[in-house]
């Protein structure tokens, strides 16, 4: 089947798309986007989190036929060209990045709670991040970047 999306604001198409095929899967290997990760493949540690129509979903979870005329937004459409968007920035300053695994999903996270509650409490930065699953750091770095990039 041929799947119709925008993605990052371009129209995009992909044909010969398998109907269980995952979204993931198709922007990552058929639209060349390799920003949303796959780590679990059962939507448990939201490295593949993207915008789908404005909300955050676990693109592994939805099937690519599902995107068919809709918008996607992904971590690599969160920049402006060259220049990053606050929150990937803050991730950068504070040192939250380690291996960048789960990177790409608490951005996004980070990204929608940042839009829906401009000055969020560390409980509100901690169950907007809690569907990401970080196996490197403490989350310390990571909360001090949501606290960064709130200000």
């Amino acid at each position: 089947m041929r799947v119709n999306v925008t993605v990052n604001g371009e129209a995009r198409q992909a044909d010969d798309v398998w109907e269980g095929e995952s979204l993931l899967y198709l922007l990552r290997e058929r639209l060349g986007l390799p920003g949303s990760k796959n780590a679990c493949e059962q939507g448990e540690c939201g490295s593949c989190t993207v915008y789908l129509d404005g909300t955050p979903v676990c693109a592994c979870l939805v099937a690519a036929g599902q995107a068919e005329g809709r918008e996607v937004r992904t971590v690599e459409g969160l920049a402006e060209g060259d220049r990053l968007d606050p929150v990937q920035q803050s991730f950068v300053d504070a040192g939250a990045v380690q291996c960048g695994f789960c990177t790409p999903g608490l951005v996004v996270a980070a990204h929608d709670l940042l839009n829906r509650v401009p000055n969020p409490s560390d409980e509100e930065i901690r169950e907007a991040l809690a569907g990401n699953l970080c196996r490197c750091t403490g989350y310390e770095k990571i909360l001090d970047a949501v606290r960064a990039a709130a200000k």
